[in-house]
């Protein structure tokens, strides 16, 4: 209860946030719907209708009820609810976002596995150093490259979209298939600073408790090192792992907004890029509003799977 309450307190401060960030951002978004040609007094009321005339304090409380009521408003740009635009485009970000947190974490356990029983060696070496470089890389910078080589230099792969022009004329097999095709270099993309971040983390846990004394202990009384390892360490090593995992699945499913961009696919990140240049006001507030909320959400399951885990956690917090 202690984390569920101060998580809506986030979300509250974060929906204050927004509504102080759109006060004090330039321009009317009311001017793209009014021309010279227009009657004055039509042009007077298309900007009454976006309700920026009201004094700071209505406009405030008129915010809040909405947000919490769930009326976002209707697009400008859609002409439709937002909910109904960001429910057309939440789907794939977050099949994208699991696709992709899957493979971060399986390649990185493995990664992380074979490093530490190579430690010190040449393998364990080579991956720590590639990790930090993967890791320092911004993701615009890896997508750029990437179609760089397999699209424009050797031809394996489309640049960008999720699909051909043509995927309708296609067979299901192959629909599928142009689908995979497309989505490779986005899930690379996104999934190599994860696999470097994830890979660090637990390499450097597993390092770490492989040096404890029960370890020692536990060897001591006849234990076999992969008994020790499958049984003590890798689950020892693991717990730590899950705050970082939630907060990288809840900036996974907020929008990949980078990588969305740049492969131009149909996502909340590059819709919400989208909003904020067309200055769709809604929106903006909606995706904004979705992408904290699911981040919170992801972090307060990282919490309460911690503290199924480790119960010393569950008697911290009550005390």
């Amino acid at each position: 209860m202690k984390r569920l309450l101060s998580s809506l307190i986030v979300l509250f401060l974060m929906v204050c946030f927004v509504f102080i960030l759109l006060r004090i951002s330039p321009g009317d978004p009311s001017l793209k719907f009014v021309s010279p040609e227009l009657n004055p007094v039509l042009a007077q009321k298309v900007k009454d209708s976006f309700g920026l005339n009201r004094p700071i304090p209505e406009q405030f409380v008129q915010f809040i009820s909405n947000i919490f009521s769930g009326n976002f408003g209707v697009s400008y740009d859609f002409r439709k609810p937002v909910t109904e635009v960001i429910s057309n485009h939440l789907p794939f970000t977050i099949i994208f976002s699991l696709i992709s947190f899957i493979i971060q974490l399986s390649v990185s356990y493995f990664l992380a596995i074979w490093s530490i029983k190579k430690m010190n060696g040449f393998v364990d070496r080579l991956l720590s150093k590639t990790s930090l470089v993967f890791y320092a890389l911004p993701s615009f910078v890896i997508g750029v490259f990437l179609i760089f080589i397999f699209s424009e230099k050797l031809h394996l792969l489309p640049a960008s979209g999720l699909s051909s022009y043509d995927v309708d004329s296609l067979s299901a097999g192959e629909r599928y298939a142009d689908y995979l095709l497309h989505m490779i270099l986005p899930v690379i993309t996104l999934s190599l600073g994860g696999i470097a971040v994830f890979y660090k983390y637990l390499r450097d846990n597993l390092d770490e408790i492989f040096n404890k004394m029960f370890i020692l202990n536990l060897s001591a009384f006849g234990l076999s090192p992969k008994e020790i390892t499958k049984k003590h360490v890798i689950p020892n090593a693991i717990s730590p792992l899950i705050s970082v995992a939630g907060v990288e699945l809840g900036v996974l499913f907020s929008g990949a907004l980078i990588t969305e961009v740049i492969f131009g696919l149909p996502g909340m990140g590059r819709l919400t890029v989208n909003a904020i240049l067309s200055r769709d006001y809604p929106l903006v507030v909606g995706c904004t509003f979705m992408s904290g909320l699911l981040i919170i959400i992801c972090n307060l399951i990282a919490d309460l799977l911690k503290a199924k885990i480790d119960k010393r956690l569950i008697r911290g917090m009550l005390n």
